[in-house]
């Protein structure tokens, strides 16, 4: 008689690093050739478990490196409390814990949730990597996921047209130190729209469908340019993540040559312990070097590969691309090709990251940032400022934006000369600059204008800097306008509309005498008068920009 499992094949899907281009995991699909097994295992545990077992097997019948994602039924879990024979498939295998994600799927309706968190806890114990499925097109409720504390939030990609929906789970994820992932992706437009929510992986028929052998290539739509980060803090370190290629710390060289040999884009191999935390980093250059030497293998294939090992560069998956350089710079020479790994909260592998990938994407955005620095003060242009606001916004960050300019800035330039003027406005961007703490962003959007991004509790730092000091031109005084709108979660999508709710409000600074400031809210009627009083007069002189300009 022909069992259920005869019928049943198994298909990969990659899960693809939208910033990298490529293969971060492989999901291990289902797919029967008759009858709905999938529907009996989600009211059949049991089932359900042998399906998660034998989705590991086909996984290791194809010598697949990448880490794998394996779909299991929630309800799966809270009854079994757990995977033991999956524990036991990963070792058989010769994969790690580590290496595998537990995509934990819908329904969630009437499953115990204290029995699903005790499950979730002991499988996080035994070293599996949690994701929750089917977000967004499911039944999750949001506390049960923040108790879960996921590694990994999968959204459906029907959640793409409510674009502050994945924002507020792409900030939620933040705090959860979780990656965002959109399955389903079929479009560019949808890759597109996943991108600027924020999220790091995706997957879909658009990268590559899913296939009985894992695919070798995927296509990723090209990313737009992007506005740079602030000097100092950089894209984070998660958008550069590749796979690493893992080994127990007990292999021998020879395993670690079999694995280099077999698999040519592998850079080097991670030894780790049995808590997945890295103890050596074989590079694959100066190993295979040491190995094609003169009786190098008699040397060396029976020892342990930790004696041809070097101490890991580690990183946290907080880390930004410019802390990763900093590692990579206080080292040795000879190791400034090596791959970095970036850990988990419990100091586990997550990754590694490549110098080139870095350096390729830090490089571009120089050069972006440099094309669009102002020649005169050489601060960036209103592209950047803005840029910045939305991933703020995306974020769920409270922020200000601030207006500044020099009043009556024509008569400086008609009293004083052009080059004074010219001098005045350099000494409003140096004071600003100077101004700026933290994440604060300054830029000058041309003329004797300049935009302010900041913290709300930036604001009195700058106003110390710019309108509490005298200025001067030509011997003549000059006073300066300021106009902050702040913005809270929800208050407003985008730019666009913060700069919409900021233009009444640089109109009423500019109908103040002598050096002013108005505030506001987004989406609050009103404003208040911080700096100056009544209306300008109608020949107000000019007045100032920095003593002896």
């Amino acid at each position: 008689m022909q069992s259920w499992s005869d019928t049943l094949r198994f298909a990969f899907q990659p899960i693809v690093n939208l910033t990298t281009g490529g293969v971060a995991a492989l999901e291990v699909l289902a797919r029967p050739e008759t009858g709905d097994i999938l529907a009996e295992a989600r009211r059949d545990p049991e089932l359900d478990g042998s399906l998660a077992v034998l989705a590991l097997r086909a996984a290791a019948r194809k010598e697949a490196l990448l880490p794998l994602h394996v779909n299991v039924f929630a309800a799966t879990l809270a009854d079994l409390g757990g995977l033991t024979p999956l524990h036991s498939a990963v070792r058989d295998a010769g994969r790690m814990p580590w290496e595998v994600t537990l995509d934990i799927v819908p329904p969630y309706t009437h499953v115990p949730q204290r029995a699903l968190l005790e499950a979730v806890a002991a499988l996080r114990e035994q070293g599996f990597r949690i994701s929750a499925d089917g977000i967004g097109d499911g039944d999750v409720p949001l506390r049960l996921l923040t108790d879960m504390s996921p590694d990994l939030v999968k959204l459906d990609a029907s959640l793409l047209s409510r674009p502050a929906a994945v924002r507020a789970m792409r900030t939620l994820c933040e705090e959860l130190g979780a990656l965002l992932a959109v399955e389903g992706v079929e479009t560019e437009l949808q890759c597109a729209a996943a991108v600027s929510a924020g999220a790091q992986l995706a997957q879909g028929d658009l990268f590559a469908p899913p296939a009985r052998i894992p695919a070798a290539d995927v296509y990723v739509p090209p990313r737009p340019p992007e506005a740079p980060a602030a000097p100092g803090s950089g894209p984070s370190v998660l958008e550069f993540v590749r796979p690493a290629a893992l080994l127990p710390v007990t292999a021998s060289a020879g395993q670690v040559r079999a694995l280099l040999t077999g698999s040519p884009d592998v850079s080097g191999v991670l030894l780790v312990d049995q808590a997945g935390v890295p103890v050596r980093s074989v590079h694959r250059s100066r190993f295979l070097l040491s190995m094609s030497g003169r009786y190098g293998h008699a040397l060396y294939a029976d020892r342990p590969a930790v004696k041809l090992g070097d101490p890991p560069r580690t990183v946290g998956v907080g880390a930004t691309a410019w802390q990763v350089l900093e590692v990579v710079a206080v080292g040795g020479q000879d190791r400034t090709s090596d791959d970095v790994t970036v850990v988990d909260r419990y100091g586990r592998c997550v990754g590694v990251v490549r110098l080139a990938d870095l350096v390729r994407a830090l490089a571009e955005c120089q050069v972006e940032e440099a094309a669009g620095l102002n020649p005169l003060t050489r601060l960036p242009g209103s592209d950047t400022i803005t840029g910045e606001l939305d991933r703020w916004l995306a974020r769920g960050r409270t922020c200000a934006l601030s207006w500044l300019d020099i009043d009556h800035f024509k008569r400086v330039n008609d009293g004083a000369g052009f080059a004074a003027g010219d001098e005045l406005i350099r000494s409003v961007g140096r004071a600003l600059q100077h101004s700026a703490s933290g994440n604060t962003r300054v830029g000058h959007i041309g003329g004797d204008d300049f935009l302010v991004l900041s913290a709300e509790d930036g604001l009195d730092r700058l106003v110390t800097a710019v309108l509490d000091m005298p200025w001067s031109a030509g011997g003549r005084r000059v006073t300066l306008s300021l106009a902050t709108v702040v913005c809270v979660p929800g208050s407003v999508a985008d730019h666009r509309q913060a700069a919409a709710f900021l233009a009444p409000l640089k109109q009423a600074a500019k109908s103040l005498s002598g050096a002013s400031w108005v505030l506001g809210r987004a989406g609050l009627p009103g404003h208040e008068i911080r700096r100056g009083a009544g209306v300008a007069p109608a020949q107000a002189g000019y007045a100032a920009a920095e003593p002896h300009v």
